[in-house]
């Protein structure tokens, strides 16, 4: 009779032990961002501020551009989403529906560039963007990231699910190969390209490594680099409202999240069915 609880009660243990490990984190955010400052420099641990300390809000919102770090940051997402997915698509299409000479060596360069992470070319890319002339500029945050071999082989493993038959009809019928792609496959991958964009958008939003490289003008900071100007040179950190800031560049990503979350599994768990 206790069996089958253990066997329930074990995991659940397990699963809340390590969600637990992961929020802690965000929940000491959520603490430091509503403490007064004589609360944080203290010897002992409380998650409970004594008094919501709302300051630190209107010091992150007004003493810096917060506003303007989330609109590159917007903008910045949205472009390499957009191209992404204007590539991946007919490519991953192509990969799973398509017969042609080289087609398995191609999806295996696609499987092997998963492998290669970013930093290995970003001194190369560094490098050609500054003989072009574009470092600098919001196209230098877009560029590097508009090829994404992840977002292949995710739109790929969907496609290849779908039946031919669908498409020879759509042929049948005189639609181009362009028409098939974005009138048919696209909006049945729609899971799929939930998935992906949750995927996309989160990196790039939190990403710091190429953005710091990137650029140099305060103007072009995304929310990443902007929470670097709460930098305080004289007594370190600021860290209220650095992490009232925080809590704002962050606070996007869990709503969003939290809206896709059916589709995002939908899409995770179809695109990893078939190879």
């Amino acid at each position: 009779m206790n069996h089958p609880i253990r066997s329930r009660v074990l995991p659940l243990v397990l699963l809340l032990s390590g969600a637990a490990v992961i929020l802690l984190p965000f929940v000491w955010m959520l603490s430091l961002a509503f403490k007064p400052r004589d609360e944080i420099f203290t010897t002992t641990i409380e998650f409970l501020p004594s008094q919501i300390e709302w300051s630190n809000f209107t010091f992150a919102l007004t003493e810096t551009d917060i506003p303007l770090f989330l609109w590159n940051g917007l903008v910045m997402v949205t472009g390499i989403l957009f191209f992404q997915i204007l590539f991946a698509v007919p490519c991953a299409y192509a990969l799973a529906q398509r017969r042609f000479a080289g087609r398995g060596l191609l999806f295996g360069l696609v499987v092997a560039a998963l492998l290669v992470p970013f930093h290995v070319t970003a001194i190369p890319i560094f490098l050609g963007f500054a003989q072009i002339g574009i470092l600098n500029t919001m196209w230098a945050l877009i560029l590097p990231f508009i090829q994404t071999a992840f977002g292949i082989f995710l739109f790929r493993q969907f496609f290849a699910q779908l039946p031919a038959d669908l498409f020879d009809a759509a042929r049948v019928d005189g639609m181009s190969e362009t028409a098939i792609v974005w009138r048919i496959a696209f909006p049945l991958a729609l899971p799929a390209a939930t998935a992906f964009a949750i995927f996309s958008v989160t990196a790039h939003w939190n990403d710091l490594f190429w953005p710091l490289i990137a650029t140099t003008d305060p103007n072009l900071a995304t929310p990443p680099r902007g929470i670097l100007y709460f930098r305080d040179q004289e007594s370190g950190d600021n860290v209220g409202p650095l992490m009232a800031a925080a809590v704002i560049v962050t606070a996007p990503l869990v709503i969003a999240f939290l809206l896709a979350q059916r589709k995002f599994i939908q899409g995770i768990a179809a695109g990893g069915l078939k190879g």
